[in-house]
């Protein structure tokens, strides 16, 4: 079940993004997908623990557009400070514990954080400590209202 998903997934990416219809390049693509899952597949989706994982893509898709809906609006706000006269700006590095446990989710937070305009995830420790660096006091009290962190812990429990 496993092997035949990662090799859909993977057929489907290459498709995708080549387009083609010729059936020897199908069938090339049909078993270099095979192939490539035979390697590789584990790194994908790991044993056992199928369902789990697309029950966690599945709510990393739904969480996407939050996330987009984020980066425009601080594009937005970052613009303005920018291109306004003064330059509204008050640098602060901000240091946070995340409640936050899987590695996967840890990264999403900390990448999110740094997508999102004006803001930069600095360094993460070992014990879910965020350092971030933020261009204004008020990206920094966004942080610590912790509104992204709940979205992503939605992802979490699976």
């Amino acid at each position: 079940m496993r092997f035949l998903l990662i090799s859909l997934i993977l057929f489907s990416f290459w498709f995708l993004l080549s387009g083609e219809t010729n059936p020897i390049l199908i069938s090339s693509g049909i078993i270099s997908s095979l192939f490539i899952t035979y390697l590789s597949g584990d790194l994908l989706i790991s044993e056992g623990k199928v369902r789990k994982n697309v029950h966690l893509y599945i709510k990393f898709l739904r969480y996407i557009p939050y996330l987009i809906y984020e980066i425009i609006i601080a594009n937005i706000d970052v613009v303005y400070r920018v291109l306004h006269p003064k330059m509204p700006i008050d640098p602060v590095i901000v240091k946070f514990n995340s409640e936050l446990e899987t590695d996967f989710c840890i990264v999403t937070y900390a990448n999110s954080i740094t997508l999102t305009p004006g803001t930069v995830t600095i360094d993460v420790g070992k014990k879910r400590d965020f350092i971030v660096h933020s261009l204004t006091s008020k990206y920094a009290e966004s942080l610590l209202t912790r509104d992204m962190e709940k979205k992503i812990k939605e992802i979490e429990n699976v």
